[in-house]
Parts: structure tokens; sequence; C-alpha cells
């Protein structure tokens, strides 16, 4: 057999980057985990790795196992997380940056679908960590049952049961999709209101029950407690000092959504995703975790 090539082992970077960032709602952890799987393969000697009859299928097990084994010690981990915990947001492919260094490899660059946006990534965390790896080995990226049951330690049967139950999931969450052009409508009448401090018109763009979650990670100030309601995340949102201070709010699209950012002289401080439904805001997502907006700065 022969060795496999560098180009052929690298070339599964973005696979597994793409991946990873599903299971674990992580860009920063994604790399971590594309990193270590690599680590393994080169800690290999050279005939251990021309056993492997598909290499591509073992950088996978290895990922997804890596990032099983953080799920499941996910839940202490968020038991110290300051506030609430949301997904890392992931700016267009065209936009991502890596700090200061310019943009970002393609490789490391996450493909946006409806797999990512931020409503999916946080019904999936929600979910059992077998659970979570049955659904998107099986349902996103078409793995048989046979071999998610490899990965994740059940029977296929057992791996199949897993996968309908983060269907029910997913399903038990979804509303009809508001065309494209209609949340990107939505989401700048939000924002001239918002600008405004047009409290009235806020509340008849927000569903009733609407969500407003924040996550500063205790680095940065951010409400420790979801708000709800139509009446008060509209006062929550008028009551934001975000333009006394200087700030300047701006349409761009999130994890393939429509959304806004906060910035200030060039940085972005915070990227808001939305959920709509019937015309109207259901959820709304404010990451302001320095941490986790890596991607977006120039």
């Amino acid at each position: 057999m022969s060795e496999p090539g560098l180009s052929a082992i690298m070339s599964e970077r973005r696979q597994l980057i793409n991946l990873a960032y599903r299971l674990l709602g992580s860009l920063a952890d994604a790399e971590d985990v594309v990193q270590e799987t690599y680590a393994r393969w080169y800690s290999m000697t050279a005939d251990e790795q021309r056993a492997i009859e598909n290499p591509a299928a073992w950088l996978t097990k290895v990922a997804s196992r890596i990032c099983l084994d953080q799920l499941r010690s996910a839940r202490a981990r968020r038991e110290r997380y300051v506030g609430e915990w949301i997904p890392e947001p992931l700016p267009e492919s065209a936009e991502w940056q890596t700090g200061q260094s310019g943009t970002a490899d393609p490789a490391d660059r996450v493909t946006l679908d409806e797999s990512v946006n931020m409503a999916f990534l946080v019904v999936l965390d929600a979910m059992t960590p077998a659970e979570r790896v049955a659904f998107i080995l099986h349902d996103v990226f078409r793995y048989p049952f046979p071999e998610v049951a490899e990965i994740v330690g059940r029977t296929p049967a057992a791996c199949r049961q897993l996968a309908s139950s983060a269907r029910r999931r997913i399903r038990d969450a979804e509303h009809p999709a508001a065309p494209s052009a209609r949340r990107a409508e939505l989401v700048r009448e939000f924002k001239a209101a918002w600008e405004a401090t047009d409290i009235a018109t806020l509340v008849t763009l927000l569903d009733p029950e609407v969500t407003a979650v924040a996550d500063g990670g205790g680095i940065v100030a951010a409400s420790l407690e979801p708000v709800h309601g139509g009446t008060d995340v509209a006062q929550y949102f008028a009551d934001l000092p975000v333009f006394r201070l200087g700030r300047t709010i701006v349409e761009r699209t999130v994890n393939g959504q429509p959304g806004l950012v906060i910035q200030f002289e060039g940085v972005i401080e915070t990227v808001i995703a939305f959920d709509i439904a019937d015309e109207r805001i259901t959820n709304i997502w404010a990451i302001r975790n320095p941490e986790k907006l890596n991607p977006w700065q120039s």
C-alpha cells in the first residue's frame, strides 16, 4: 500500500473543520480538534500510516471521537462559564479574517448552509453528545450508521435511534422559514427602530414570546440572564448605551443569515443573530465575548 501524500492528508482539513464546528459550535475548539487529529496522524510511523486503508475516514473518525469527548466534558465547562453560552458566530467566507494577519486560509473556512445557522446550532447544543454526533455524521455528512456506530461506540441500531431523536428535536424547534429578502427586511427595520429608540416599532417587530440572549463570557459586560417578552426585549435594546458610546450598527451576514454587528473604530464588539417566524423576530443572540469574534476582525 502506498504512503499517503501530504497533500492528500491536508486536503481533508476543510472537511474536518466543517465537521468539528458543527459538532462543537466553536471555531476555536474545532481548530484545536483538527490540530490534535493531525498530531495523532503524524505521531504514527510510516508503516502504521501505510497500514490505514482509508486515511480520510481515519481522520474523520479520530476528529469525531475527540469532539465527542469534548462534548461530554462541555457540561462541566459550561457550569463554570459566566453568563449564557452561545455558539461562535461566523461571517461570510469572503469576510473571514484571522486577527490582524489578513484573510484566513480557505481551508479554515466553514461552509455556510442551514446546518450552521444560529437557531440550528442552538438546538444542537441542547442535544446529548451522542445524539449530536450521530445526527451530524449521518444527516449532515451522510455517513452510514455502521461507520457512525464505530465512532459513537454504540450499535448501528442505537445510532439510528439517536439520530431519530435528534431529528425530532430539530422538527420541534422548526417553523416555516421566511424568505431571505423578508428576513433581511425585518432585520433592517429592527436596526432602524433601535437607532431611533422607537420602542413601539420594536415591539411590532418582535414576537410576543421573543427571547434575547447575550454572551459576554465574563470578559465584557452582557446580561447574565435571557430577556423574555416583546415589551421587555424592546425596552432592553432601547436602554443599551450603544449610540451614546459612539458605536455604529452595520448589517452583516451571520452564519449565513441576515444579522447585525456593533462596531467602534473599526473593531467589531458584538455580533447579533436573529431567528424569525411568522413575520416576527422570535430569538436574538448577541455574542460579545471577544474570544468568539476573531474571524470578524480586520
